[in-house]
């Protein structure tokens, strides 16, 4: 949200507050209080009739400083809040020369002086960013909203990252970002997964603590400045010294969560029935038939929506016309070797049978004049199932847990992100806070009962919305792409800008989700999505199976589900070290290059761990650029070595693309492939 009209003036609708003094310094046990006036406090009258902002610094961990700025600090309303794992918050260090004061945390310092409203973070004697003045304020709107806004400066060729799955410039530096999640399918600024965190080259991370809206103003209403503001009293952030990004993200993931352990089996292939499609059990089995008779192995198939019959989603009971027998239907399927996994999500059809039991059982989301809140966008009449009231949860637990004792293995929770702002909720919690956060209570119910009923470490989602902490349930994937190679590409953006955002695990759908796509696009995509976290073949209205496209494709397919096949010891490893330190698969190449200035700003390639590069091609004549960082490089299929510290550009056929490894790594005893 943008609050001024060029250096010199304030939008004519906002009355500025600007912090302009620290007035007073307080230490109590594990925090440090700082006093902010409004005004310049220069005589004893100068204490009337003015408002002040309160900063409580803490420090949750070695080399990080939690800000709290209060306005007015009268909120009665705390839920919901992230839950954050502070372990033995550590009492920051303060040391003081006369009126200027050093606040440290592990290698990480704040710097200021009283009677005076700058402050900067220093780490091992270097400047990180600081606060100047003019910066921290409440703007008042001339309507009565009020805004607490800050910012960070940020250096020369200083470059942004993250801030949730993002389909615009992997780098943020010029971007209004709201954190506000929306279903806008991947060719928008919108997004599913809005994560109010970033980190920047300039060797910090900065998390702000808040699960409502926070409109980021990334270098762009002040080039100089990431700002971030938020319609409340009160924000907390939370600046995180690396220096390098491994190091931000470990220390970021250590505050909000890492994954939980994911069974093997889920990285395998996975199948879907794609969305608006005609199925039945026949159809089923000859797509499975199509797999077996083509040697293409497959791990998963999934169901969408249409298991249950239209306008009761959902009822969370299969449509007895096209699954006359699920439990037998499923046996046979397992029997088969395949794992199953159906949609789901959180909404209830009227025309459901589970609208009117929950309704007459509370567990519905209810407008301020009790009645329950209810639309006809995606399903006539639908409702929302009140994830706060423990008993709505428990309830909805139910339901899915009749469908794992049939033999379902999984879910694919979708949705969680059009949830409404004029409602009440069961425990009470902010209106707009909710928005975001409902993705989390959403997932973290069907993930928590997965886990007690499948065991730790076979639980697995395939979830579409999340907001900060999500990534403690995986798998999420990235919506709703076109069957273009510009939506392929804008897809890879948005996976790159989550794992820049503290998730590990990542799909996408293969060929693209809307519209039929050539068998050209399709090869491409399966080369990209076998060489992700997760690999799922899924469409709208039509089928993603290789042979309705040509039995080229089918080859293609094989092979790249082999290669993956071959990769597990590496991803097992992979794995690991995200389940332990919070690291992503799929690594943007300044990630794991940080000091190579020509990765700053790749986003057509990515690291699969910290071994292999992956340059996904993304044109039909089979050419595509692609820049190798100083080292010498070795073609994992082909051998071909490359010299790096530059760019390139080759051609390849369907059963390559640019899959490079650094010369003498083991994993080049899996070359040869075809």
């Amino acid at each position: 949200m943008k609050f001024t009209n060029g250096f010199w003036l304030v939008k004519e609708e906002y009355t500025p507050r600007y912090v302009r003094d620290i007035y007073e310094v307080e230490e109590e046990s594990r925090e440090v209080k700082m006093y902010a006036p409004y005004k310049k406090i220069e005589g004893r009258g100068d204490t009337l009739n003015t408002g002040m902002m309160t900063y409580t610094v803490t420090a949750p961990a070695p080399d990080v400083l939690g800000i709290r700025m209060q306005n007015h600090a009268g909120n009665y309303v705390t839920e919901p809040y992230f839950r954050l794992d502070k372990g033995e918050e550590i009492r920051p260090l303060v040391s003081r020369i006369e009126n200027r004061y050093e606040i440290r945390s592990g290698k990480l310092s704040l710097l200021f002086q009283t009677g005076n409203p700058e402050m900067t973070f220093e780490a091992e004697g270097r400047e990180l960013t600081c606060i100047k003045p003019k910066t921290t304020a409440m703007m008042r709107h001339r309507e009565g909203k009020e805004y607490l806004v800050t910012g960070l400066n940020l250096g020369v060729g200083e470059l942004v990252y993250g801030l949730g799955e993002r389909f615009t410039a992997l780098v943020k530096n010029g971007q209004s970002v709201e954190i506000w999640n929306e279903d806008g399918g991947t060719s928008s600024e919108i997004a599913y997964k809005n994560i109010p965190f970033y980190y920047t080259s300039g060797g910090y991370g900065v998390f702000v603590n808040h699960p409502g809206k926070v409109s980021f103003e990334v270098a762009s209403e002040k080039v100089e400045t990431v700002q971030f503001s938020v319609e409340d009293q009160e924000l907390e952030y939370f600046l995180i010294y690396g220096p390098d990004p491994k190091s931000i993200l470990e220390k970021y993931t250590a505050l909000t969560g890492r994954p939980a352990p994911l069974p093997e089996w889920s990285f395998g292939l996975w199948l879907t029935t794609s969305f608006t499609t005609d199925y039945d059990e026949q159809t089923v089995n000859s797509f499975i038939d199509g797999f077996e008779s083509r040697n293409i192995p497959l791990s998963v198939f999934h169901f969408d929506c249409f298991w249950m019959k239209g306008f009761e989603w959902c009822n969370f009971i299969w449509d007895e016309t096209m699954f006359p027998d699920p439990a037998g239907m499923l046996k046979r399927l397992h029997d088969r070797g395949l794992k199953i996994c159906v949609w789901i999500n959180p909404y209830i059809a009227q025309k459901s049978p589970l609208f009117r039991e929950g309704m007459d059982a509370g567990y519905l989301v209810k407008r301020k004049d009790g009645r329950v809140w209810q639309w006809d966008l995606w399903q006539a009449g639908m409702a929302l199932v009140d994830f706060t009231n423990p008993e709505a949860a428990a309830w909805y637990r139910s339901k899915l847990k009749a469908l794992l004792d049939m033999g379902v293995d999984c879910f694919k929770t979708d949705f969680g992100e059009r949830v409404p702002v004029d409602v009440c909720w069961y425990d009470g919690s902010d209106q707009e806070k909710m928005h975001n956060y409902y993705s989390y209570l959403y997932n973290q119910c069907v993930f928590e009962l997965l886990t007690e009923e499948k065991g730790p470490g076979e639980a697995v989602l395939f979830a579409r919305s999340a907001t900060a902490e999500g990534q403690k349930f995986p798998v999420h994937w990235g919506g709703d792409s076109t069957s273009q190679y510009v939506s392929m590409a804008e897809t890879l953006r948005g996976g790159l800008s989550l794992a820049d955002s503290g998730f590990a695990f990542w799909s996408h759908d293969i060929g693209g989700f809307e519209d039929d796509g050539s068998a050209d696009l399709y090869k491409r995509w399966v080369a990209f999505g076998l060489l992700s976290s997760h690999s799922r073949l899924h469409g709208s209205g039509s089928y993603r199976v290789p042979w309705k496209y040509d039995e080229e494709a089918c080859e293609v397919l094989r092979f790249f589900v082999e290669l993956k096949s071959k990769l597990m010891p590496y991803l097992r490893s992979l794995s690991a070290e995200a389940y332990e330190r919070g690291i992503p698969l799929m690594r943007p190449m300044h990630l794991e290059f940080p000091e190579d200035p020509a990765c700053g700003y790749l986003d057509q390639q990515y690291m699969l761990g910290d071994r292999l590069l992956v340059a996904p091609v993304f044109s039909p004549d089979g050419w595509q650029r692609f820049y190798l960082p100083e080292w010498d490089w070795v073609h994992l299929l082909s051998g071909q070595k490359l010299s790096g510290g530059r760019w390139h550009r080759e051609q390849y056929d369907y059963f390559s693309l640019p899959l490079y490894v650094r010369e003498g790594d083991s994993l080049l005893e899996l070359a040869g492939g075809r």
